[in-house]
């Protein structure tokens, strides 16, 4: 889950994270109050999407005067913002944050995340940040340091040392250095955070070390414990599918083929494509309705599936482990039923009361394609596309 800029540099302020004075507006008439509000005649305009490349495609604009002000925000609100991570959908704007304009004479780069590989915590620093970093992680990495955190002591002074004299930072700013790294490093913990970005960390012109930009994304698998965290949520920034899917508990991820998938288990849903992929049809999706899946989540998955035009058939595969094969048949069937589908579904069942759930499928009187194995189901699911 990301969050947007300004609900990031909220929680830096929290963690004692200096930012530039800043609010979100939703509109023009609050773009104007806020810059009322924070005084001055110059303000910095921000796009808010869930994307970087703001600034290089013209979602970062400062603006003199309410009248420049005004018109940079009624030109972005509403609009849809196209930068290099978008693709050529865009992301929709309907928020933004005025700030007001910071001095900068340097532009670092300071960022916290998990290191799978090493299995720790890590910052990744670098005296070269700004909106190429990129380029300078690809065309020079020996200028990205890297810091990793011993989970049992923590992030240490010294490591804050290291950063800073990487920077060339004098005493006054190696001290709010170690501050912001501190503050960052609790932040991450404490939100069960899976990445924090500050790019840049602006030297300012009068020595001060200030978050010009931040981003957060939160492991999702911890919301369940991080409920004001999971309350900043954005829709309007996400797939409308995923978030359906989000809300019933279903894992869903879009592919651009014509073989829906539905599955129950992650390992037993790749399976599954790969043997779609293997007999030369192309799966719709991947879509794991989870080991104690339901009529109602079946019935979910189903309408899901069917809001995709691109379908030609639907593959039901489902281990009957946790729960009885019988149970997920009458759900198969009742979906089936209240969704009212007209394109083919192959369905295979395997596991406990198999038996009478492959029965109760025939019994239905629904256009059920029955398979026993895996194989049999997907050549079936196959020649189904191939000929619809």
């Amino acid at each position: 889950m990301n969050l947007h800029e300004y609900q990031a540099k909220a929680l830096f302020s929290e963690y004692g994270i200096a930012v530039p004075p800043g609010k979100p507006a939703f509109s023009v008439r609050e773009a104007l109050a806020v810059a009322a509000e924070l005084g001055g005649d110059e303000w910095v305009v921000k796009a808010q999407i869930h994307a970087g490349g703001r600034g290089k495609a013209g979602g970062v604009r400062k603006a003199h005067g309410q009248d420049a002000l005004e018109a940079a925000v009624d030109a972005l609100i509403g609009s849809r913002l196209v930068t290099h991570q978008t693709g050529p959908q865009g992301q929709p704007v309907d928020r933004m944050l005025i700030e007001q304009p910071c001095p900068v004479a340097r532009e670092l780069y300071l960022a916290c995340l998990v290191d799978r590989r090493h299995e720790r915590v890590a910052f990744i620093a670098s005296s070269e940040g700004g909106m190429d970093i990129e380029e300078v992680a690809a065309r020079s990495p020996e200028k990205m340091m890297r810091l990793l955190i011993d989970p049992v002591v923590g992030l240490q002074a010294y490591q804050c040392r290291r950063v800073a004299f990487a920077f060339g930072l004098d005493a006054k700013q190696a001290a709010a250095l170690t501050k912001i790294m501190f503050g960052v490093y609790r932040l991450f913990v404490a939100r069960d955070l899976s990445l924090v970005e500050i790019n840049p960390l602006a030297v300012t012109q009068t020595g001060e070390l200030v978050a010009l930009d931040a981003k957060i994304n939160i492991d999702e698998n911890a919301l369940y414990r991080q409920k004001a965290t999971e309350d900043l949520r954005d829709p309007s920034q996400e797939d409308a599918k995923d978030h359906k899917a989000r809300q019933f508990g279903l894992n869903y991820i879009a592919l651009d083929g014509d073989i829906a998938c539905m599955v129950n288990g992650a390992g037993l849903a790749m399976a599954t494509m790969d043997l779609i992929k293997l007999h030369g049809g192309r799966p719709a999706n991947f879509l794991d309705v989870g080991g104690g899946t339901t009529t109602d989540k079946v019935a979910e998955a189903f309408k899901l599936i069917l809001s995709d035009a691109n379908v030609k058939v639907i593959l039901v595969n489902i281990f009957g482990g946790i729960v009885r094969c019988d149970l997920i048949a009458e759900g198969i069937v009742s979906a089936i039923r209240e969704v009212g589908i007209s394109i083919p579904v192959v369905v295979r069942l395997e596991g406990t009361n198999v038996e009478r759930g492959r029965a109760l499928l025939a019994e239905s009187g629904l256009h059920i394609i029955a398979a026993e194995g895996l194989t049999e189901a997907a050549q079936t699911a196959v020649a189904q596309a191939q000929t619809a």
